[in-house]
């Protein structure tokens, strides 16, 4: 076929949809080359692609000393002697992955196991990357020999550049990556996560699974067109791709009985065989029309959900450390443990279920509750402030349930003095329980004159001043716990970035999203919902309602 054809079983590859046109690629203009991956320029002519992919992998910048094939044909044969290639041990940092054939020939099968122990002599601070198999073994479609495969993954190995993310290469990044995905999903496929959520014991097991869908069960053909942006664009790449996923996952599936006992099981067997179903096409197109977060904002979420896992001593894979984290995850609601007189055990897992990963990690800490400390907003704010984040619980006397998470420490109020402070950040959102379980996404305040009548409406309706301005973010971005920066995350007006929750001596507001809105007064007897009929959804609960009992919980490591 071609120079780059010495790895490749033609037998087992779509001959047909590999062009010969003689094409060529003199592009350098950035988003030029975005347009042209993402429409797959490239992706019908094979050498072509071995090109372009030879281009893009050499211009990633890389450490001074990264190994490249000579190092390659110096070593090989003193690391795997004379043995058969196919009994080749992996190093463990693989995690006995799966290595996908990729339509390779017996020659290039050998080859994947050779390259990863090269690597691994190369790269002793590699502690996991399961991903890595699954590179090799595409780049080897597109390498004119062994050495060549080496030096493109090495390069991206050893990229240098602290703004390119592209291969996890430690647990403590793979795991982060993974809680990062449950956030992403959680925001994103709310519809899937509650069926996660419905049939999985474990759902940041089923969301750990999301590289392998990527690396792993992927068909070669939509796998080498994720790639190809992959390439271009980053990590954020493999995120889009792996959420559209599982969209198409729920949709195909939705009200079908599962097909195995296990919810990892089927996702994993529905990515194999997405061919029936959804074309690399439409993955891709798919992948592209979510409105995701920018590569900065992931980037800062991803930091705080390091900073999380290393709070709890869980940077390598050890059992009991993955034992630990399990049971923080999983079980943070113990039964033994927690008592409230709103909600149930499995009412606060589902609770656990929506928040940000990072704090699933801890465990509820009862910080106030009327039928202890009386209807005081001033002792409610003294309980709950020095804590980040927060969750409120509602019951009324209609037994309605309803609450709020809020991601930001009440003390933020004292920015406006004593006028109603608007602060919080996009992780905001407000949830009812009873009479249906209904979480809704976050949505600014809408409706500040809910907190007062005439003429102080005016004086609400123009929350600039408690606006957090961009000179109060902190310069590391790791000391936030908070990684979303609502100005700039959700290209809000100034005047609005911060609209999430409100205070004052006088009442406290909480933006909820489809239009909800949740207000209650000073003597958190009384509240009220605003409802945005534009969206069709059900209330928060009722408009006008008295309070039964309240609770703030807070997040205990």
């Amino acid at each position: 076929m071609d120079e780059f054809s010495r790895f490749v079983d033609w037998d087992k590859m779509d001959v047909c949809a590999q062009s010969q046109d003689t094409k060529e690629l003199t592009c350098t203009d950035l988003h030029e080359l975005k347009q042209l991956a993402r429409q797959g320029y490239w992706a019908k002519n094979h050498s072509l692609r071995a090109k372009v992919y030879h281009k893009l992998i050499s211009n990633i910048p890389c450490r001074t000393v990264t190994p490249d094939a000579n190092v390659y044909r110096d070593i090989v044969v003193k690391i795997t002697g004379k043995r058969n290639s196919s009994s080749l041990p992996l190093p463990e940092f693989v995690d006995n992955s799966l290595i996908p054939t990729y339509c390779l020939n017996a020659e290039g099968v050998g080859a994947v196991r050779k390259i990863i122990l090269c690597i691994a002599n190369q790269f002793p601070d590699i502690s996991f990357c399961p991903a890595l198999p699954s590179v090799i073994a595409l780049l080897l479609h597109y390498s004119k020999d062994e050495a060549e495969c080496f030096e493109q993954v090495c390069r991206i190995l050893a990229c240098n550049d602290p703004s390119k993310r592209l291969i996890d290469q430690t647990f403590l990044a793979f795991e982060s990556s993974c809680m990062t995905f449950g956030d992403l999903v959680n925001k994103y496929c709310q519809a899937a996560h509650k069926l996660m959520v419905a049939v999985s014991e474990d759902v940041l097991e089923v969301y750990s699974d999301w590289q392998r869908w990527l690396f792993g069960e992927l068909p070669m053909a939509y796998i080498a067109r994720v790639f190809d942006v992959f390439l271009v664009e980053g990590y954020k790449v493999l995120y889009r791709v792996a959420l559209a996923l599982l969209k198409f996952f729920h949709k195909v599936r939705a009200g079908q009985p599962m097909e195995s006992d296990s919810i990892q099981q089927d996702i994993r067997a529905f990515v194999r065989d997405i061919a029936k179903s959804v074309s690399p096409e439409r993955l891709l197109e798919k992948a592209f029309a979510i409105r995701l977060f920018s590569r900065k904002e992931i980037q800062l979420l991803q930091m705080a959900n390091e900073k999380a896992l290393q709070q709890k001593g869980i940077t390598v894979k050890q059992k009991s450390c993955l034992l630990m984290f399990q049971q923080n995850v999983h079980l943070a609601v113990h039964a033994e443990n927690f008592k409230s007189e709103i909600v149930s055990v499995k009412e606060m897992r589902d609770i656990w279920s929506w928040i940000p990963e990072r704090f699933a990690l801890c465990q509820p800490l009862l910080l106030f509750t009327t039928l202890e400390h009386g209807c005081s907003l001033s002792r409610f704010y003294s309980h709950s402030e020095g804590h980040e984040p927060t969750l409120l619980l509602i019951k009324t006397t209609a037994k309605e349930v309803c609450g709020a998470y809020l991601s930001t420490d009440w003390s933020e109020r004292r920015r406006g003095g004593n006028k109603l402070s608007f602060f919080g950040t996009g992780e905001c959102f407000v949830f009812r329980l009873q009479p249906e379980v209904e979480r809704y996404e976050w949505v600014i305040i809408k409706h500040p004159e809910l907190a007062s009548t005439g003429s102080e409406t005016e004086n609400h309706a123009q929350p600039a001043s408690s606006t957090l301005s961009s000179s109060s973010i902190p310069s590391d971005p790791s000391d936030r716990l908070s990684p979303f920066l609502a100005a700039r995350h959700f290209n809000l007006p100034s005047k609005t970035a911060s609209m999430f929750m409100a205070g004052s001596s006088e009442c406290i507001i909480v933006g909820g999203g489809d239009g909800q809105a949740l207000y209650l007064d000073a003597d958190l007897n009384h509240g009220r919902t605003s409802h945005c009929n534009t969206f069709n959804n059900q209330p928060l609960c009722s408009e006008n309602f008295q309070i039964s009992i309240l609770e703030v919980w807070g997040f205990r490591d």
